[in-house]
This record gives structure tokens, C-alpha cells and sequence, in this order.
């Protein structure tokens, strides 16, 4: 009889079962960092030449957007240069490729002269256009922005927004309900186009005159919603290896414009961690959706609004 014979024949094949059924189970990694690669590669090129999130890290764009809002930049309305790349890994250059001109009233995220990093700011002159600010004012050839004054606007308190009593002095309130809320001077601006959008202007400051300009052609001229605490084209820029950038440097060219703010997705008021999982409690529920796109209003003398 050959029985232990044929138990040996069994356990070997058995054996090799296992040894198959274990090289089939390995992992092909080089597969997996290709497709790994392949992912990150397609997330890069969407984020170069269609759209990117944004974050909000100041407040100097309220009430329109305040720090903590995450939003949606589109980047293709311009065109495309050197600063539609993620990260800026590209050299600075001139070229433009199917270049066009933001409108008026448009937000949009420039890059100030000698530092990459993005900004976020308004459109409130365009190429040949003349422009000045005068006590706050911009004179946009020749002719005064209308600012017409509207109720404070109340922005609830919390660690992204302090209200504190040097940069908003007398301005945080305790409403009847407990609710404490920054209370903020507000004024309607509406733009030649019909833009019109809230700023923010509360005190007398340096930059409430600049002296009048030309904005250069393939140039626009760039500010923030929240006058007094906004680093935009009235302020210089501060020079090749300075630690902090400063403004913007006066009109800002076109190239160094990376796309423009669609809408805001959601808005964190900085009372939880950067682990996503808590973000839940301190969601803005209100602000999710908001689109950044300014009104517009009839404005006469406006091809269509006459």
C-alpha cells in the first residue's frame, strides 16, 4: 500500500496551493504608486487650468468674505501664465495665453510684485482707466464712486473674527439676545459696470488718498472691500527678500492674476482644530454657497441701461 505516500503527494500540493494563493495576494506596488502618481498628476493639471479651493487667512475683504471662508477660485476667465501653475513652480514671465480683462467689481487673486503668495482682492480699475482715491473715495475718471451709506453691519464674533478694541475700536456689541457681534460702518460702492458690493470704512488712514494714475494697459488696479486693514494697490510692495509682503505696489499686472472667486463652499469660525472630524460644530452655516459674483444695478449711460 502506498497511503503514506500519497499523503505526502497531497500535503505538497497543498502546500503549493497556499504558496499560489499567497504570490497572487502580494501587492503590486509599483501598479499602485503609478496610479497613486497618476491621481495626484490629474488633481495638479485641474488645479492649474480649471479650478482651485482657496482659504481665506484676513479680514481684509469683509463683509464680502471673512477669514475662515473656504472658496472656489476659477482659473481659467483670464487666461493662463505663470501663476496658474500650483504652488508657483513656474519662473515669472509675461506671456499670456487666451488672455482677456477682469470686469469691473470681479474678486480675483493676484500675486504682489517679488513674493509668491496669493492675495485676494477687488477690481476697481481697469486698463487706461484714470484713477485717484480721495478721503476714501475713488475718483475713476474724474468722476466720484458712488458710496452710498447703509446700516452697520453686524458680524458675529468668534476666534476668526475678535472685533479687538485696536484695530475696531468701540465696534464690538452685545446684542438683547447675548449674541456678541462687531458692528461695522458700511457703505454700498457700485462701480461704472453697475458692480455694487459692501466695504467697510472706519477710520481716517494713509490710505484713503492716492495720488491720481493711469492704469497701464494689461494692468488693473486692486482693493480690499475692508478699507482699513487692506494691503492691496494703494501700499507698496515690498522689496525682492523682505521677510513679509506688504501691498501690492500700485496697478498690478494681469500675468500675476491667477483666476477669480466663484463662491464660497463652506466657513469655519476657528473655535475647533484642524482635524476635520471637529470642524462640524463650527461650521458658518449661512455663508456655505454664497457666490462672490458682485450685482449688478442700472447704472445710466451703461450700453443696455439706458
Amino acid at each position: 500500500m502506498n497511503t503514506g505516500n500519497e499523503a505526502l503527494v497531497t500535503e505538497l500540493k497543498n502546500k503549493d496551493v497556499r504558496s499560489g494563493s499567497q504570490d497572487s495576494e502580494k501587492v503590486n506596488w509599483l501598479a499602485e504608486l503609478r496610479g497613486l502618481a497618476l491621481m495626484l498628476l490629474a488633481v495638479l493639471m485641474f488645479h492649474t487650468f480649471v479650478a482651485k479651493p482657496f482659504y481665506i487667512p484676513s479680514p481684509s475683504m469683509m463683509p464680502s468674505l471673512l477669514e475662515g471662508d473656504r472658496l472656489v477660485v476659477s482659473k481659467y476667465p483670464y487666461g493662463w501664465s505663470w501663476v496658474s501653475a500650483s504652488f508657483h513652480v513656474l519662473p515669472r514671465g509675461e506671456t499670456r495665453i487666451w488672455p482677456a480683462t477682469p470686469e469691473y467689481g470681479d474678486i480675483v487673486v493676484p500675486v504682489p510684485p517679488h513674493h509668491d503668495v496669493d492675495y485676494i482682492k477687488r477690481v476697481v480699475g481697469l486698463p487706461g482707466d484714470r484713477l485717484a482715491v480721495v478721503d476714501g473715495q475713488i475718483i475713476l475718471n474724474g468722476v466720484p464712486v458712488p458710496q452710498k451709506v447703509e446700516p452697520a453691519i453686524q458680524i458675529p464674533t468668534d476666534p476668526n473674527n475678535t472685533c479687538d478694541e485696536f484695530s475696531y475700536p468701540g465696534m464690538a456689541v452685545t446684542l438683547q439676545s447675548g449674541k456678541q457681534v462687531c458692528e461695522m460702518p458700511t457703505y454700498r460702492e457700485t462701480l461704472p459696470n453697475g458692480a455694487t458690493y459692501l466695504i467697510i470704512d472706519h477710520r481716517s488712514q494713509e490710505l484713503d488718498n492716492y495720488p491720481e494714475i493711469t492704469i497701464p494697459e494689461g494692468h488693473v488696479f486692486l482693493m480690499g472691500d475692508n478699507r482699513d486693514h487692506s494691503s492691496d494697490s494703494r501700499a507698496d510692495a515690498a522689496p525682492p527678500g523682505a521677510p513679509v509682503p506688504t501691498g501690492l505696489g500700485g496697478p498690478v499686472p494681469l500675468e500675476n492674476i491667477g483666476g477669480r472667486a466663484e463662491f464660497i463652499t463652506f466657513s469655519l469660525d476657528g473655535t475647533t482644530s484642524w482635524n476635520p472630524i471637529s470642524w462640524w460644530t463650527s461650521l458658518r452655516g449661512d455663508r456655505a454657497w454664497t457666490t462672490l459674483r458682485p450685482a449688478k444695478v442700472k447704472v445710466a449711460g451703461e450700453p443696455g441701461n439706458d
